[in-house]
């Protein structure tokens, strides 16, 4: 029998190595901003198209490369960074394997353009799956510009794979946030189909957060800093009145690379104990310095996971400096906020260091809204009167708001005969009332047994097929601004909101693009509006960013569903007995009463046969 086992060839290996490194366009940004930060730039431009598909470049003014460097730089462990393998426990560069480039090569079309700065001219390279097809010196700028084009090209299984434009260019976003927030001192901007999404001066750590995230988060952080002779932890994190109910805004770096922690997480998260309910993250923008020969970040290809010599030590340090950090600027949930003019005097990290003051005192509106910390505000607030409930729903004579609706003694049960409750205008004392339990769940009687409600996913069902219900006949109830208000968004979300903004309007809101990231809101819908227009908006884009992953909802079910989130009635809401009458109503009125949108479930039964037998003692004999 002959031989069988022989090496693969460059190219098949590299594609095989690329299944690791490359996993979708947000990984060809990351690769390709380290190896500019690696090479020193000061600036750097990221271009994209079709959130990545079709293009990613970058273009920094770094130290360049001499054209003999530029070829080797596509071979396979091919790097500047390492060359013993002590090297590998002093690693302070971003990038170190020598795979990056080798292995977009072998999925895409690239072509690099490079020039050392004391160089008359520079180096052309194309490359077309691993095959160089072109090498010419070339006139152009110092440093370094790489396209890489028609990602995954010759491997349609994982271009079919890749999400939508939303979803990929959101994450293309995070890698670009985690990176500019490891590297304020660096100036960058990121366009995305010749539309400038971030324009980044080099500054400081707080200036950066502000230009990432808004203005406003000026007012929003508070400093750590904790120092030890073999670890620093530095940063900001947020204020607890702030907290948002979704996650995105929690990164922990160590030694300027961004990993994923767990274990870390919660030692922040627990330093916020008895500030935050469960369902709520604060924003935290952490910095590890230690001596790299106490980790190792050589686990996998991103190099998101990290192992520490030491992790209790770390957990506890870490939990520490953010208890410190919070007590340091009384951010308690029973202080008194007016009494916070001394955190006037917050300084800015620059590097390491504490430099520069700025002002972070809030408006008395803040301060008012921050009082009302535990438990966290809703984004949606109704008033329990019976009044407003009924305005809100618009119900008339028992019946439901909604065409066709199905009478309100509709049961979930065979016998529609069974709900023994009535509207609340042919009641008389003999009808046996629905009753809240644990301002979570609504119990009701029937013949059979009795129903438990979940409030919350009972209330998500019942807007979420009215908002579809709207969406599909571009028609609803708008309440019209007295003066219309304009509101600036992050980059990030600014380009969210221009993807939906004709669904939105169709929803019942008004809004406007007004410049650059900022929106004029004329009306709201008539059961969203709180009074806080950003607040609703923010709230809606956060929830539709969750929604985003999830492949099986079109868009318009997608935004229907953030929409019933963001707006319906939360756990821990006091409701009157006609509250939850017409909460019944509406429910049975559904054509899926019996789960919330995402699945869970918002009615289960109890038949007396099964109540007995909870009561049934052990027999004798």
């Amino acid at each position: 029998m002959s031989d069988i086992i022989h090496l693969l060839p460059d190219s098949i290996a590299n594609q095989i190595a690329a299944g690791e490194v490359i996993q979708r366009p947000a990984s060809v940004v990351k690769e390709l901003i380290e190896n500019a930060i690696d090479a020193g730039a000061s600036s750097i431009q990221l271009i994209v198209k079709n959130a990545g598909k079709t293009l990613v470049q970058i273009i920094d003014n770094g130290c360049g490369m001499s054209g003999t460097d530029a070829r080797m730089s596509f071979e396979k462990h091919a790097t500047s960074k390492i060359s013993k393998t002590e090297d590998l426990f002093n690693i302070r560069t971003m990038g170190f394997r020598g795979e990056a480039l080798a292995s977009v090569a072998a999925i895409a079309q690239v072509e690099l353009k490079t020039k050392l700065h004391d160089e008359d001219t520079g180096t052309l390279i194309e490359i077309e799956g691993s095959k160089i097809t072109r090498q010419e010196p070339c006139q152009t700028t110092s440093g370094t510009s790489i396209a890489v084009k028609n990602l995954f090209y010759n491997v349609p299984a994982r271009r079919n794979f890749l999400k939508s434009d939303n979803v990929e260019l959101k994450n293309i976003i995070e890698e670009f946030t985690r990176t500019a927030l490891a590297n304020p001192q660096i100036a960058f901007k990121l366009f995305h189909n010749d539309y400038e999404l971030y324009h980044l001066k080099s500054g400081n750590l707080k200036q950066r957060i502000v230009q990432l995230f808004g203005d406003d988060y000026a007012k929003k952080i508070v400093p750590v800093e904790e120092k030890s002779y073999s670890l620093n932890v530095y940063g900001f994190i947020g204020k607890p009145n702030f907290a948002k109910k979704s996650r995105g805004e929690q990164y922990i770096f160590v030694n300027n690379r961004f990993i994923k922690s767990s274990y870390l997480h919660h030692a922040i998260m627990q330093a916020y104990e008895e500030m935050l309910s469960k369902d709520h993250f604060p924003l935290y923008v952490i910095f590890l310095e230690i001596d790299p020969a106490r980790i190792d970040i050589n686990v996998h290809p991103q190099k998101y996971e990290v192992k520490f010599e030491d992790e209790k030590l770390l957990y506890t340090f870490v939990n520490l400096g953010v208890k410190h950090a919070l007590g340091a600027y009384s951010v308690s949930p029973s202080l008194d906020f007016n009494q916070e003019q001394h955190l006037d005097s917050i300084g800015a990290f620059t590097n390491n260091n504490f430099t520069g003051s700025s002002i972070l005192s809030q408006t008395p509106e803040q301060h008012r809204e921050a009082k009302k910390f535990a438990p966290p505000s809703n984004f949606k607030s109704y008033d329990s009167t019976p009044q407003n409930w009924q305005q809100l729903h618009k119900t008339s004579q028992g019946n439901i708001s909604q065409p066709n609706a199905t009478p309100p003694n509709f049961s979930p049960t065979e016998n529609a005969s069974e709900i023994t409750f009535r509207s609340s205008q042919t009641a008389d004392k003999s009808v046996v009332q629905p009753h809240q339990l644990h301002r979570h769940y609504i119990v009701s009687q029937i013949k059979s047994g009795i129903i438990l409600i979940d409030q919350q996913a009972a209330h998500e069902r019942i807007l979420y097929e009215r908002y579809l219900r709207l969406l599909k006949n571009n028609r609803s109830t708008s309440q019209k601004q007295l003066f219309p208000q304009a509101i600036q968004f992050s980059p990030a979300d600014a380009a969210l909101l221009r993807e939906i903004l004709v669904e939105i309007n169709n929803l019942g809101f008004e809004v406007q693009e007004f410049g650059e990231n900022s929106f004029v809101v004329h009306a709201f819908p008539a059961d969203v509006f709180n009074g806080n227009e950003q607040q609703v908006l923010e709230e809606l884009l956060e929830q539709y960013k969750n929604q985003m992953q999830v492949t099986k909802f079109t868009k318009r079910e997608k935004l229907a569903q953030a929409l019933a989130i963001s707006s319906s009635i939360k756990v821990g809401k006091l409701l009157s007995i006609e509250e939850m009458k017409n909460i019944i109503d509406e429910l049975f009125a559904c054509e899926n009463p019996y789960h919330a949108p995402n699945g869970r479930n918002a009615i289960i039964t109890f038949s007396l046969d099964e109540l007995a037998k909870k009561f049934e003692g052990k027999k004798n004999g």
